[in-house]
């Protein structure tokens, strides 16, 4: 899988341990908007997804994951590799552990209905919310405005992958878009 970008916060040079937490992440366009799930609590939006676990492979994790976040159920034969944004910074919960984390990004069509949600504990807290937003008002809503308790890293994460979505034209109707429908299938 190509690699989009690295974020590295540069502050975790005297750790002694790694905490590696790979997470695979849903890419679903809908009309010329993207699924996202809004924290209602912090208010930002991340893409639909989570931690990869014991004996499960990304895309197992991304159909699962949407499916419990968002409500939306991913196709299986439509999953296709977009990116990996790669983040290492110092654990927030232990000052000499090193967090890595590789995301894997995947463009993925989903089924037409919308789902329950089966939250976790801080998702239902947060009040997760699926919404198909326009990625310029998720990018804006994650770099403006107070976050709570939210890692800025991740917000960014999140708002530089939708950048290079428009970029790269798998938005149709924004700015940037210069991808045939044809580029965007492959």
């Amino acid at each position: 899988m190509r690699l989009l970008f690295e974020m590295d916060k540069g502050d975790h040079s005297l750790c002694t341990h790694d905490f590696a937490r790979p997470s695979a992440r849903a890419i679903l366009i809908r009309d010329g908007r993207i699924a996202m799930v809004h924290s209602l609590k912090y208010d930002y939006y991340k893409f639909p997804g989570g931690g990869i676990e014991k004996g499960e492979d990304p895309v197992q994790a991304v159909i699962r994951e949407t499916l419990e976040e968002a409500g939306l159920t991913v196709i299986p034969d439509s999953v296709r590799e977009y990116g990996l944004v790669r983040r290492i910074q110092r654990s927030p919960t232990d000052p000499a552990e090193r967090f890595l984390q590789e995301n894997f990004y995947y463009l993925c069509e989903g089924g037409p209905e919308q789902r329950p949600q089966k939250l976790d504990g801080y998702e239902a807290e947060e009040r997760f919310t699926p919404e198909f937003v326009e990625p310029e008002r998720a990018i804006r809503v994650n770099r403006t405005g107070e976050h709570g308790p939210k890692d800025p890293m991740m917000l960014e994460r999140e708002a530089r992958v939708l950048e290079l979505l428009l970029k790269e034209g798998f938005l149709p109707g924004h700015e940037g878009n210069q991808a045939s429908e044809t580029q965007r299938r492959e």
